[in-house]
């Protein structure tokens, strides 16, 4: 058996056990023997003596895997050292700093990078005043990439943060996530910065992100950790409903619904549904047609769940600035289609027990204008991002605001 065919799952509660994949391609998790409750990996995997089994990798497990660009760029980067391989991907955004409460050790994969210590890390401040005269995320994604654990197609990457001259540091350093924009989609972290700008506006709870000076960075702090930097759970709905990345656009957010309403805390339920609507409310308000089963999630620090609540709002951009005629991500009142979803929130409302859509509606629009204003220096250097977010926001203001 290849040495990276089998790691070891730990939580913050100890040693959980081990996942393998065997000859015919199939994985298989299984619990060590004596293993607490408390050291279970998923809300939906609790501890038991039969092992898990699945025909690809398990959705906890496909969690943080690398897509798009850091895909791209660890191929390129291990190119020559070892074919990558799910396994192997799982290893090694597992054994770096990923999302979420589990962890992965591999020594095999340690031997074959010969990765050496975790860098000092890097000061938010020298990230925001880039001046761009070097690439600095390339730089970022060179030095990091290794350690990354985080999914997603937008080019990103885990950096620590250099903590040396505060006095209250900890042990371990706080982390942030670097986005840059892509070639395709001029102005995407001005993009972002708008959209989360609204929904922090709205009112939602929002992780601190930051827009770099020169405009080509979103900085976000990541929220999957205490205030002593110890990881929290963290689940994304691919994983909470049971299926792979390739699937995260087949489901409705009536089924995330129906999943905050099985997995949240009963006292956390209805906020958790009533912020679950805004995010969606705001996705459709924006021109948002990538709001996927993998940008939303629950957040918990019992290892049981027993207070998992909705994470905080994430990755909030507009998407019609680059496919005029995109849709939604996933299904609302049966459709996919932006314009229909004007109708499909209120239904969404029903389900949520959101009580006088409208009025939170317009509360919503309103935040999106107020964004536009506050952050109307910037339209310039994107001019599509600013012009897609009014119209689609325009369609809004026409059916909800009097």
């Amino acid at each position: 058996m290849n040495p990276l065919d089998r790691v070891q799952v730990s939580t913050p509660q100890g040693a959980s056990g081990e996942l393998s994949v065997d000859a015919d391609q199939s994985y298989l998790f299984r619990y060590g023997l004596g293993v607490p409750d408390e050291a279970q990996v998923s809300l939906t995997m609790a501890v038991r003596d039969l092992p898990y089994a699945f025909r690809t990798l398990h959705p906890l497990f496909q969690m943080n895997l690398p897509e798009g660009y850091v895909l791209e760029q660890l191929r390129n980067r291990l190119a020559k050292t070892t074919p990558l391989s799910p396994m192997l991907l799982m290893a090694l955004t597992g054994s770096g700093s990923p999302i979420g409460r589990i962890s992965v050790q591999a020594p095999a994969l340690d031997a074959l990078l010969q990765r050496g210590p975790m860098p000092q890390g890097e000061r938010l401040a020298s990230i925001l005043s880039w001046d761009g005269a070097e690439d600095l995320f390339a730089q970022l994604v060179d030095k990091y990439i290794l350690r990354a654990g985080i999914s997603g197609i937008q080019p990103k990457v885990l950096v620590p943060e250099d903590m040396a001259a505060d006095p209250k540091a900890t042990v371990l350093m706080p982390e942030l996530i670097v986005k840059a924009g892509r070639e395709d989609f001029p102005g995407l972290a001005i993009n972002e910065f708008v959209c989360m700008d609204a929904a922090r506006r709205a009112g939602m709870p929002v992780p601190e992100f930051y827009l770099s000076d020169n405009r080509q960075l979103l900085v976000m702090r990541r929220f999957d950790r205490d205030a002593q930097q110890q990881p929290l759970g963290f689940e994304d709905m691919a994983v909470l409903t049971g299926v792979g990345t390739e699937e995260k656009y087949n489901a409705s957010y009536e089924k995330i619904a129906r999943a905050i309403r099985l997995f949240c805390a009963s006292e956390h339920v209805g906020d958790s549904l009533r912020q679950f609507f805004d995010i969606v409310a705001l996705s459709c308000i924006v021109g948002n047609g990538d709001a996927h089963l993998k940008n939303f999630g629950l957040l918990y620090t019992d290892p049981l769940g027993a207070d998992a609540r909705l994470s905080p709002a994430y990755d909030i951009v507009n998407t019609t600035a680059y496919i005029p005629e995109d849709s939604l991500a996933l299904t609302l009142a049966g459709s996919k289609s932006l314009f229909q979803s004007r109708l499909g929130i209120i239904d969404l409302a029903q389900v949520c027990e959101v009580h006088q859509p409208q009025k939170r509606l317009r509360g919503l629009i309103e935040a999106v204008e107020a964004s536009l204003l506050a952050n109307e220096a910037l339209a310039d250097e994107a001019p599509k991002v600013f012009e897609a977010i009014r119209y689609a926001s325009g369609l809004y203001r026409n059916s909800f605001i009097r």
